[in-house]
C-alpha cells in the first residue's frame, strides 16, 4: 500500500532511504536545512524542499502534519533531531522514526515522541563482526540475543543435494526460511529442493549453529 513519508535530513542514510522509498513506489518529500542536498534529490523524490525542520512553524508550512510518516535522519545534529522529532508528534505524526547517535541520544528521542529509534552504525557493525564468523555469509539480521537470520552462499559439500540430503535442521538446528536464484525467491522451500552452486540460502537459528557451517 502507498505510504506517504517525510525523510528528513538527506545525508547519506537519509537520502538512501528516501531513493529506496521512492522505489518502493510510496510518496516521498525530502527536506534538509541546507540546498545541495534538496537540490541533489530533488529528481528522484516526489517533492524536495529547504527547510529548518526543527522549527515545528516550518514544518507545519510545508504541511508535516499531513504525512502518516516521518523519518528523522540527522542523527549527527543531535538537538535539533530532538526538536524535529518533537515538533513531528505536535503535528500529529502518528509514526516517527528516529536515528540516534549514542544510547542517550536514543532514550531521549523515544521521550520527545518516536516510535522507533534505530541505530544504523551499530547495526551495519553487528553484521561486519558476524561475518568474520560465519563462513560465506553475505548478509546478518540480529533477531535476538545470539539468534540470528543469515543469507550465506551454500558451502562445497551442499553443492548439488537436496535440502532433505544435508538435513540442516537435522544436522544443525537451523531452520532453512527461503533460497534466492537470481532475482526469484522461493519461500520455506521443500526439502527436495536441489541447491545450486549460485544460490542464496537463507537460515535462521542460534549464532552458535550457524558459525557450523562448513565450507
Amino acid at each position: 500500500m502507498k505510504q506517504s513519508v517525510l525523510v528528513i535530513g538527506l545525508g547519506r542514510f537519509g537520502s538512501a532511504a528516501a531513493r529506496e522509498l521512492m522505489a518502493l513506489g510510496h510518496e516521498v518529500l525530502a527536506v534538509d536545512r541546507d540546498e545541495a542536498p534538496v537540490n541533489d534529490i530533488a529528481p528522484d523524490v516526489t517533492h524536495a524542499v529547504q527547510a529548518d525542520a526543527s522549527d515545528e512553524d516550518a514544518l507545519r508550512d510545508i504541511g508535516a502534519r499531513e504525512f502518516d510518516h516521518a523519518i528523522v535522519a540527522m542523527s549527527s545534529a543531535t538537538e535539533a533531531s530532538i526538536f524535529a522529532t518533537m515538533a513531528l508528534r505536535n503535528l500529529g505524526v502518528g509514526n516517527v522514526i528516529a536515528k540516534a547517535a549514542s544510547t542517550l541520544h536514543g532514550r531521549i528521542l523515544e521521550r520527545v515522541g518516536a516510535s522507533r529509534v534505530i541505530f544504523p552504525e551499530r547495526e551495519m557493525g553487528t553484521r561486519v563482526a558476524h561475518s568474520f564468523s560465519i563462513p560465506n555469509v553475505i548478509d546478518y539480521l540480529d533477531v535476538a540475543p545470539l539468534f540470528g537470520i543469515v543469507k550465506i552462499r551454500p558451502p562445497a559439500s551442499f553443492i548439488g543435494q537436496t535440502l532433505r540430503d544435508v538435513d540442516i535442521p537435522g544436522q544443525l538446528s537451523l531452520t532453512p526460511i527461503a533460497i534466492r536464484r537470481g532475482n526469484n525467491v522461493t519461500v520455506n522451500p521443500h526439502r527436495d529442493e536441489r541447491i545450486g552452486d549460485t544460490d542464496e540460502l537463507i537460515l535462521i537459528g542460534l549464532d552458535e549453529r550457524l558459525e557450523r557451517l562448513g565450507g
